[in-house]
């Protein structure tokens, strides 16, 4: 049997039946320890984070984790397909590699999705599609790998300096993300790194840059568009609306969760998507 595996960082939630093996990103908040998506849910995590004096830490899974899950699998016939969080931004993908090497079992498929958060969402759907048409997983792989090149992240974000402290981005682009007062527009590039893409005065003019640069995009409409927001979601609607006005009236709201929004902050609002 094909199983789909996803870390934390996907922000899919444990119980959604697409996700066959789910493995938690931990978070140390205020001296204590959690795992991302299993013992704290998104609205505890933003109400310590707004609360907190420090920036929270993540810490991918060890390598025995991942050696555990795979040798159960091995022991009950299964092949799996793992959509790891880009390898840029985490070593959880080269942990689950180790890991693969020193169990010896060749039905294992590692992504290395170059995406974070819903992006990767969009890519386990896809591949559940070809799996309910009994495609193999090497060919589900391959369909996966093409499709990943052409998923699309447009944020605004409050203040880069969480991406910041989390090693997600140069103190350069931090600090001239906060000069006078500047909003920035960030993105995650084909390589899987988060990039600053623009910078707005005022987060109305930031929200403008977001809504020209996705509409300079061709999209796919074979695919979802989903609108993302971490805590709080006034700045979400407020893209909504002019998404609306510009004529894309099908999309779902999803929240961003923890593994991800420690870096990213709160009132973060964007658009994912697919281009042709």
């Amino acid at each position: 049997m094909i199983k789909f595996m996803v870390d934390s960082a996907s922000d899919m939630s444990r119980t959604d039946p697409l996700c066959d093996i789910y493995v938690p990103i931990s978070i140390r908040m205020e001296g204590k320890d959690y795992l991302s998506g299993l013992d704290i849910d998104n609205d505890t995590f933003y109400e310590l984070l707004l609360k907190s004096k420090d920036f929270p830490v993540t810490a991918q899974p060890s390598p025995q984790v991942f050696m555990d899950i795979f040798e159960k699998c091995r022991q009950d016939g299964d092949e799996i397909i793992y959509f790891a969080i880009s390898s840029a931004l985490s070593g959880t993908f080269q942990g689950a590699e180790l890991a693969k090497q020193m169990t010896g079992y060749d039905k294992i498929h590692i992504i290395d999705t170059r995406c974070a958060t819903h992006m990767i969402g969009i890519l386990v759907q896809y591949a559940d599609s070809l799996r309910r048409e009994d495609v193999n997983a090497s060919s589900i792989v391959a369909a996966c790998e093409e499709l990943k090149k052409r998923i699309r992240v447009l944020a605004g974000v409050d203040t880069l300096e969480y991406l910041r402290r989390g090693g997600r981005l140069s103190n350069f682009a931090a600090v001239a993300g906060t000069f006078a007062h500047l909003k920035p527009v960030i993105s995650v590039t084909p390589e899987g790194r988060v990039e600053a893409v623009g910078k707005a005065l005022g987060k109305s003019r930031a929200m403008q840059m977001i809504l020209e640069k996705f509409r300079s995009c061709e999209l796919d409409a074979k695919f979802p568009v989903y609108t993302i927001y971490s805590c709080g979601g006034k700045n979400c609607t407020l893209l909504e609306n002019k998404l609306t006005a510009t004529g894309i009236e099908h999309f779902t709201r999803l929240q961003i969760g923890s593994a991800i929004g420690a870096h990213a902050g709160p009132e973060v609002y964007g658009v994912i998507f697919v281009t042709k």
